[in-house]
This record gives structure tokens, C-alpha cells and sequence, in this order.
């Protein structure tokens, strides 16, 4: 028996930029992806709003769980505010049993709050996907009891990360997360309604999987970005973090090649594991009256502008994808309409009929499904204290401020989607009427400031 409120699937990838999908992108294999983009409506424009800290994922995740901007969270991320909705606690308190499992990177406290059950979590940025430490669920939620251990995952910006109760080994994290996922939905009593949370580790380096998806590709088909360079035109502050350490400088077509094949054969085996969840659903009768989601917590470089991670504002590291399949939502519809993650958040209260919290930041995505265009007319991104971009009528610019660094680049999105030409030199006007959206933009609470108590607009 079908509930009267939709069940919701939520598969949440790491790392995984927008147009990693095989019908957007030849070279890739992800019949799955594609078939919801197929059957559901997908935003080719979605973007987080950028990142508090270099582990970009972790406000990126509290804004995806909170609903609110970059500026209203906690300002690292690793945390989420009492005091804020959590996006999972919603659904709870709207007749959900909630399940969360796989990656949480944003504390115990909000994971608790957020979550009927769960299991095989993993409260940490990354770590071997063999070897996964990983909880099993506690009702009590004394997760922090536990002791720690410490992790330099970002060079020169130690982090504590907390110590599993047990440690899987010889499976790899995504069949670990899928494997649990397919688990609960066999127990569960659909009389009531499903929220499932299932948080991969994978596309995230170290990028290992089965062999069987390396066998997929051929290194000789792989393209090398059009934007490709060996080395940054210019140094913004990031070149000797963990993740631009990831390959040598400079860097060379060959290895790109190769990181790519990697990350490819890393997201095919998530689509097929997603697959799998999928026709769980389909075997308990569930499918029709599911919304599935997938999303990602941020793009990734490898390669493109000289760059490995996603510590930048350029398009590769902002934009992440964004699908929702299921009743009410158009099948085979792409919208351009630009949208942050955050916003997922108040679409699903809109779309399960659940109350909607009234300080939420992000706006409901309804609207686009049903076909309106349109978007934010202007959205505004942020990397620490040093590098602020808004995107406006089809430019973007950014500006990079620091001790001893002062640059700008323009570009027009529309020609030049590698952003490859800066027009800054040539475009005056321009350039001083987007500084002036730029400035606008950041009236909305940006006192972000770095280790050193420095804000972005201290350098303007």
C-alpha cells in the first residue's frame, strides 16, 4: 500500500561535477543517471554557493541540510546551528522515518536530529574506501562520546575526525552504503513514508574501485579538457593544498588522462550501485510513488585551468548536478533556470506536502519543474576571505583579493563556457557594473573572514 505523502530517495555524491552524466557527456558510462535525467527534470545550472573553508564539501553540506547561504552557517561548515532546520528533522517531524547512511561531514549533534535510523555512517571528510571507519546507528546519539583521531587531509589545516565503533575492510565504501540502503528498504513498513539519505564517499579520491569498472575505459579515448593547462595562469593561494598536490607541476596530458579514467570508472560504479536501489524500490512496489534525487556536493578541476580540486570559482568546481524524478515532476524537462543546492531543502517540503521551515534561505524549485524559467537573476559565490565571483546575464566575474594579490577576470559564460578568454581588460563597463552587483550581493552578511581575521573586502 502506497503512502499518501511520496517516499524520498536521496543519493548524494562527492565530487562529482555537473555534465558527468552520459547523455551530456560521450565519454562517460552511467546508463542509470541518464535514465533519470530521462524521466525526471534536470538542472543543468545548479551550483553551491562555494566554500568557507578549503574541505569545500562540509559547508556545502550544511547549506544542502540547513537551507541556508553560505553567510548563515556555521563558519566552517563542520557543524550546523541548533537553532537551524535541518532538512531531514523536517521530514521526521512531517511523518517520515528518516534514514541516514554513508558520508555526514557536519557533526553528530545535526546527525542525530536529523535521523529516525540509519547505518554504516561516516562522520569524516574522506578516508580509504576500503577500509571505511563507519557507526553503526545509536538512538541516544552519544556518537561524540567516542574518541578521536587526527587527519591531515588539508595540508596545514589539521582536522579531528571522530573514531568508528568498527572499521569495514575489503568493501569498497559504495557497495557498503548501497548494501545497507537496499537493507532498510526491504524492513521498512511503507505505511509509512521513507526519507532515505544515502551520502557516498565516491567520486573522492583516492579514487579506487572494483576493476571490473577500470575495464570500462579505454585511456586512449580520453579527452583532455579544452581549458586544460599544466600550471594556474597566476597564483591565488591554493597551490600547495592537499588536493592540487595530487599531481605533479606541471601537469601533463597524460596524467590528466589518467585521473580522469579514474574518476569516470569511480562514477560508473556509482550509477551502477544506484541501479541497484532504484529496482529495490521497484521490488517493494514503492517506485511510482518515489521522488528520487541526486545530487553532488561540489565539481572538481582535474585538470582544467591547471587545477586539481575544487578550490576555486570557476564553473568545473561550482556547478554540481542536480536531478529529481518522480510523481509531479515533468519527465524529460532540463532546466537553465540558476539554482543553488541549498534549495533542495524547501522543493522537498513543497513536494511531500510537509511543512516548510520560515527561516530557510533557499527558495522552493517547484516553480522551474512545472516549467517557469528564469533563476536568481544574479548569484554570488564566495572561496574563503580571497576570491569572490557573481554571475549575471550570462557573465561572470571574479575578483581575487589578498596580501599581496590583486586580480579580475571576466568572462561571457555563453561563448566561452571553459572561460578560457578573460575580457576584464576590454570590458570597463562591464566589469564596473558587475563590481557594483558584487558589492550589492555582499551586503548579505559577508564578514567571512580568514584564519587570520581578515574579510575579502578588507583587501578591496
Amino acid at each position: 500500500m502506497n503512502s499518501k505523502k511520496p517516499n524520498i530517495v536521496f543519493f548524494f555524491t562527492d565530487d562529482q561535477r555537473y555534465q558527468t552524466f552520459g547523455c551530456f557527456n560521450r565519454e562517460i558510462k552511467t546508463p542509470v543517471m541518464d535514465s533519470l535525467v530521462r524521466n525526471g527534470t534536470c538542472f543543468t545550472h545548479a551550483c553551491i554557493a562555494g566554500g568557507t573553508s578549503g574541505a569545500v564539501c562540509m559547508p556545502s553540506r550544511a547549506m544542502l541540510h540547513s537551507g541556508h547561504s553560505l553567510f548563515h552557517i556555521d563558519r566552517r561548515g563542520d557543524s550546523i546551528p541548533s537553532d537551524h532546520s535541518l532538512m531531514g528533522e523536517t521530514l521526521k517531524q512531517n511523518g517520515y522515518e528518516t534514514y541516514g547512511i554513508g558520508k555526514w561531514h557536519n557533526g553528530t549533534d545535526s546527525y542525530s536530529r536529523s535521523f529516525t535510523n540509519g547505518d554504516k555512517i561516516f562522520f569524516g571528510g574522506m578516508d580509504d574506501h576500503w577500509n571505511v571507519p563507519v557507526h553503526s546507528f545509536d538512538k541516544e546519539g552519544l556518537y561524540d562520546k567516542r574518541s578521536y583521531k587526527t587527519n591531515d587531509f588539508m595540508k596545514s589545516n589539521i582536522k579531528r575526525e571522530y573514531i568508528s565503533d568498527h572499521t569495514v575492510a575489503s568493501k569498497h565504501s559504495t557497495d557498503l552504503f548501497a548494501d545497507a540502503a537496499m537493507t532498510f528498504i526491504e524492513k521498512h513498513d511503507f505505511e509509512k513514508p521513507m526519507f532515505m539519505y544515502l551520502s557516498f564517499m565516491a567520486p573522492h579520491d583516492p579514487r579506487t574501485m572494483p576493476e571490473k569498472y577500470l575495464d570500462m575505459y579505454d585511456i586512449n579515448d580520453i579527452k583532455i579538457p579544452e581549458n586544460f593547462a599544466h600550471e594556474h595562469s597566476f597564483d591565488f593561494g591554493i597551490r600547495d593544498i592537499r588536493d592540487e598536490l595530487l599531481e605533479a607541476y606541471p601537469r601533463t596530458e597524460n596524467a590528466i588522462r589518467k585521473h580522469i579514467l579514474e574518476y569516470y570508472a569511480m562514477i560508473s560504479h556509482l550509477d551502477d550501485r544506484i541501479g541497484d536501489v532504484i529496482e529495490k524500490m521497484k521490488s517493494v512496489n514503492q517506485y511510482d510513488n518515489t521522488i528520487f534525487i541526486l545530487a553532488g556536493d561540489n565539481g572538481l578541476a582535474l585538470g582544467q585551468h591547471g587545477l586539481m580540486g575544487k578550490q576555486n570559482l570557476y564553473e568545473h568546481s561550482i556547478r554540481v548536478p542536480l536531478v529529481i524524478q518522480g510523481p509531479a515532476v515533468p519527465a524529460d524537462f532540463q532546466s537553465e533556470a540558476n539554482v543553488y543546492l541549498y534549495d533542495i531543502f524547501p522543493t522537498l517540503c513543497e513536494l511531500s506536502n510537509s511543512h516548510t521551515p520560515s527561516d530557510l534561505d533557499g527558495i522552493s524549485l517547484l516553480t522551474f519543474i512545472k516549467g517557469s524559467t528564469g533563476g536568481r537573476d544574479v548569484m554570488y559565490f564566495a572561496y574563503i576571505d580571497s576570491i569572490r565571483a557573481v554571475k549575471k546575464g550570462g557573465y561572470k566575474l571574479i575578483e581575487y583579493r589578498g596580501k599581496n594579490l590583486h586580480k579580475t577576470q571576466l568572462f561571457n559564460l555563453t561563448d566561452d563556457p571553459y572561460e578560457t578568454h578573460d575580457l576584464s581588460e576590454n570590458e570597463s563597463e562591464l566589469v564596473s557594473s558587475l563590481r557594483k552587483e558584487l558589492l550589492l550581493q555582499a551586503e548579505y552578511h559577508d564578514d567571512l573572514k580568514s584564519d587570520y581575521g581578515k574579510t575579502f573586502f578588507s583587501y578591496w
